[in-house]
C-alpha cells in the first residue's frame, strides 16, 4: 500500500538525517531524501528503505540556494503524496576560536545552518498552509549553552531556536506546528572525527556517560511529526543525556 503522506528530510543521506529517514519510512511515510553532493549515499539510503518495505526517493538540492529550495518543494507537491512533514536537518560545523575565525568561515556556517533553515521553512509553510503539517528543525545543545570554538555554530543554532518559536506562532492559525530538536553529543561521523581525548572528556560531562545514538534522536523527530504531538508547537527539546539539566 502506498503511503498517504510525504515528509522531506534535508541532509538525509547520513548521520541523524539518515536515521530520521529510516525511522519515518518504517512508520509509513514516503520520505524525500534531500542531499547536496553524496548521490551514492542518498541512493543507498533509498535502497535500504526499499529493502525494509518502505517508500523513499532522493532529490539533489543545495538548500542554501533559494531557487533550488523552491524547485524542490514544487517537485514534491507535484510528484509525491500529500506533504505533511519537513525535517530541516542539513548543517555544518567549522570550529575555531573567534579571534582567528575568518568571515568566510562564519558565513559558511550561518548560511548553511540558519539561512537554509529559513528557506526550507518558508517553502514548507507555503506548501502546507492549506492542509496543515509539522516542521522540525535540527538544532543543537550548542544553541542552548556556549561551547568554546563554536561561536558561529552556537549563534546559528540559537537563531534557529528563536526562529522556531516565531514560526510556531505564525503557523498555528493554519494548523502548522513548528518545533526543534536539540541533540547533544551523538554518535555520527562528524562527532567521531574529533580527537579521541577531547571526545572522551566531552562524554564524561554527560550525566548518562555516553553519546546518543542517531535513532534516539530520530524517534523524537518521528513523535513531533505525528498525530500524538498534535498539541506541541514552539518547543526546543533536548536529547542530550542530561547535559543541559
Amino acid at each position: 500500500m502506498q503511503p498517504e503522506r510525504s515528509v522531506v528530510v534535508t541532509g538525509g543521506s547520513r548521520g541523524i538525517g539518515r536515521a530520521c529517514v529510516e525511522t519515518l519510512a518504517d512508520a509509513g511515510w514516503h520520505v524525500v531524501v534531500v542531499f547536496r553532493r553524496a548521490a551514492d549515499e542518498a541512493e543507498q539510503v533509498v535502497q535500504a528503505v526499499a529493502d525494509r518495505g518502505g517508500s523513499a526517493s532522493a532529490m539533489q538540492t543545495d538548500v542554501s540556494s533559494e531557487a533550488d529550495v523552491r524547485e524542490l518543494f514544487r517537485k514534491v507537491r507535484v510528484g509525491h503524496p500529500r506533504l505533511a512533514g519537513v525535517v530541516s536537518n542539513a548543517g555544518v560545523t567549522r570550529d575555531g576560536l573567534t579571534p582567528m575565525m575568518s568571515l568566510a568561515t562564519w558565513n559558511t556556517v550561518v548560511e548553511t545552518n540558519l539561512t537554509s533553515s529559513f528557506l526550507v521553512a518558508r517553502e514548507s509553510m507555503k506548501a502546507m498552509r492549506r492542509t496543515g503539517g509539522s516542521l522540525v528543525f535540527m538544532s543543537s545543545v550548542s544553541g542552548l549553552r556556549g561551547q568554546v570554538g563554536q561561536a558561529n555554530y552556537a549563534a546559528s543554532k540559537g537563531a534557529v531556536n528563536a526562529m522556531t518559536r516565531a514560526l510556531a506562532r505564525e503557523g498555528a492559525p493554519a494548523g502548522l506546528r513548528v518545533n526543534a530538536v536539540a541533540p547533544g553529543f551523538t554518535d555520527t561521523e562528524m562527532v567521531r572525527r574529533m580527537p579521541r581525548g577531547d571526545l572522551a572528556r566531552l562524554v564524561d560531562a554527560v550525566p548518562l556517560r555516553r553519546m546518543a545514538q542517531p535513532r534516539e534522536v530520530a524517534s523524537l523527530v518521528q513523535f513531533l511529526l505525528g498525530d500524538d504531538a498534535s498539541y506541541i508547537t514552539g518547543q526546543i527539546i533536548s536529547v542530550d543525556g542530561g547535559l543541559t539539566a
